[in-house]
């Protein structure tokens, strides 16, 4: 492996101010900083990126960022989804590997981003066109629940399919199966990224409302890699109130 270029890694965190569920939830305080400010000192913190970089289409957000010293970029245009806009900022970018940071996780688990980045150093690596994660679930309404993605893969751990409802089915009891989530963290070579950004969605992906089906569906391969972490996503006020007791329990002020 030595023989290896070095990899040029960058983070993008996508921020959208108008999220549907609670919209402006990145600009929220969090024990002082606003969520998105978390994030991205979270995301610098790792020390695993050559730069970390805020792409938005909101102005507040992109002073947020720019006025504490940070990498901001606005996007040009309206985006689908969060990979269409990262896509957009790197076009011209030299770049190896993108990782796509959420940006309403600001507890960013530093090991389960070098485990992803990994995978592009080892055996398989030319294989890969993106890496993400995924983590067990035991709870049945855990697995039930179609705001969980589910994935399945195959015995090399590259993606198979991924879906909101529960896979494989559990046609008979205890066969020892383990269902997996999947963690919305994604390390994405330059050139799949840009297919994906040129290439239109098809039936299974508008169907599943699953961005990273449409990388399955034009021949890409997804390597999955296995976290315990699931992270804390903040999507709903009581979300931020849980995200401000971890931190306080941290004494992260």
């Amino acid at each position: 492996m030595s023989t290896q270029q070095p990899l040029r890694i960058i983070a993008m965190i996508p921020a959208r101010y108008a999220a549907t569920r609670f919209p402006g939830k990145l600009m929220q305080d969090l024990h002082g900083k606003t969520v998105i400010l978390r994030t991205y000192e979270a995301a610098m913190k790792t020390g695993l990126f050559e730069e970390v970089y805020v792409v938005t289409d909101s102005d507040v957000i992109f002073d947020e960022i720019s006025s504490n010293g940070g990498n901001a970029i606005m996007s040009k245009k309206e985006h689908e989804c969060g990979s269409d806009r990262i896509a957009e900022a790197v076009e011209d970018m030299r770049v190896d590997v993108v990782v796509n940071v959420q940006g309403d996780e600001p507890m960013i688990d530093t090991e389960s981003l070098r485990l992803l980045l990994d995978v592009f150093r080892g055996k398989d690596a030319d294989l890969i066109d993106l890496a993400s994660l995924k983590a067990p679930l035991a709870d049945k309404k855990d697995i039930l629940n179609p705001n969980n993605v589910k994935v399945i893969t195959n015995k090399n751990d590259f993606a198979l399919y991924f879906s909101r409802s529960p896979i494989p089915y559990p046609r008979d009891e205890n066969t020892g199966v383990t269902w997996y989530k999947h963690i919305g963290i994604y390390a994405f070579r330059k050139q799949a990224l840009m297919d994906f950004y040129r290439l239109p969605m098809l039936k299974l992906e508008a169907t599943e409302k699953i961005e990273c089906i449409r990388y399955l569906e034009y021949g890409k391969n997804i390597k999955m890699v296995e976290t315990e972490v699931k992270g804390v996503g903040i999507d709903t006020p009581e979300d931020l109130e849980e995200a401000r007791k971890i931190l306080s329990k941290k004494n992260d002020h």
